[in-house]
C-alpha cells in the first residue's frame, strides 16, 4: 500500500503553462503520474504535453474527474491558487511553491479547517509513491517501492537519506516533503499517523531541523501511540541561535527549544535512534526492520 497518492491518483497541475509548471509537469507524466489537466486563469482550451487546460481548477475537477492538484504558481498568487482549490471537492493539495508571504498562510491555515482537502507544503518538493505517482519536483530515479516511508521538512534530506536506503535495497512506501516554512498544511505528526495506519510500513524515517517544536511534539505522538518503528535525522546542529538557516522555519529562538540538542534528546526519550549522516539514517532503519 501506500499513503495520498497512487497510480489512482487524478492530478490537475495548477500553472501548468508556466515554465516550471510545465517542465515538472512532463517529468511528472514520465514517471507515470495520472495528469488529466491544467489550470490556469484566462489559458483555457489550450494544451500542455498533452494535456487539457481549464481556467479554474473547479472547471477541471468536473470535467476529468480530477482529486488532486499541484501547484506551481509564482509566490504573489500562490495563496489565492490553494484557496481556490480548496474550494473544490480535491482529496489533496500540494503547495511546490517558495516563499508565499507567512500572512497569506496564516489565512490558507484557518481554511484549512473548514475544509476535508489535506495540504502538504508550501515550500516543499511534494509527495511520491515509488513507481506508482509523483506529485511535485522529487527525483524519481532515485527512490524504490518498498516498506519504508519517510517524512522531512527538508528536500535535500530527503533525496540523500533515499538514495542512502535505495543503495542498500531498502525500498519506499510513500515518501512526503512536508516543507521548511513557519506555517505548512500536514505536519510530522500527521504524516505519522498516516504511516502507522499503512499495513505496509513496517519503519519511518523523520527528516526534521533546528526550529520550532514540531520535532519535540512528534518525538511525543511516537512515544505514545506509534508501535511503527522511527528512525531520525536533525539537521543544523552547528546553527548559531538566533539566525535564520536556509528554511523560513529553521531559526532557533535561544529559548531552550527548537535547538538541534533539544529535538534529539526529545526523539531520544521516544526511543528514536537519530543519526549523525544520512548514512547512518540507513543503519538505524537496517536495525529497526
Amino acid at each position: 500500500m501506500s499513503i495520498l497518492v497512487d497510480d489512482d491518483t487524478r492530478v490537475v497541475v495548477q500553472g501548468i503553462t508556466g515554465g516550471e509548471g510545465k517542465f515538472h509537469a512532463e517529468q511528472m507524466i514520465e514517471y507515470g503520474t495520472n495528469v488529466v489537466a491544467g489550470a490556469v486563469p484566462g489559458k483555457g482550451g489550450q494544451e500542455v504535453a498533452g494535456v487539457p487546460v481549464y481556467d479554474t481548477v473547479d472547471q477541471a475537477v468536473e470535467a476529468e474527474d480530477a482529486d488532486a492538484s499541484v501547484v506551481f504558481v509564482p509566490p504573489a498568487f500562490a495563496a489565492d491558487a490553494v484557496f481556490e482549490a480548496l474550494d473544490t471537492n480535491l482529496d489533496l493539495v500540494v503547495a511546490i511553491t517558495e516563499g508565499i508571504p507567512t500572512q497569506d498562510m496564516a489565512k490558507v491555515y484557518k481554511r484549512l479547517s473548514e475544509v476535508d482537502t489535506r495540504l502538504i507544503g508550501p515550500n516543499c518538493p511534494g509527495i511520491i509513491t515509488p513507481g506508482e505517482a509523483k506529485l511535485g519536483i522529487l527525483p524519481g530515479n532515485i527512490f524504490e517501492s518498498g516498506n519504508v516511508g519517510l517524512v522531512s521538512r527538508s528536500g535535500t534530506l530527503t533525496y540523500q537519506v533515499v538514495d542512502s536506503l535505495t543503495s542498500r535495497g531498502i525500498g519506499q512506501t510513500t515518501a512526503i516533503g512536508i516543507g521548511g516554512d513557519p506555517i505548512i498544511g500536514t505536519d510530522f505528526i500527521d504524516a505519522l499517523e498516516l504511516f502507522e495506519n499503512d499495513p505496509d510500513t513496517e519503519a519511518v524515517v523523520m527528516c526534521g531541523e533546528i526550529g520550532g517544536e514540531d520535532e519535540e511534539e512528534a518525538a511525543q505522538y511516537i512515544a505514545q501511540h506509534m508501535d511503527t518503528p522511527v528512525a531520525g535525522f536533525i539537521a543544523g546542529r552547528t546553527a548559531p541561535p538566533g539566525k535564520r538557516m536556509g528554511h523560513a522555519g529553521a531559526i532557533v529562538s535561544g529559548s531552550g527549544t527548537g535547538t538541534a540538542e533539544s529535538k534529539i534528546n526529545a526523539l531520544n526519550d521516544a526511543g528514536v535512534p537519530v543519526g549523525d549522516t544520512p548514512e547512518e539514517v540507513a543503519d538505524n532503519i537496517e536495525d529497526l526492520l
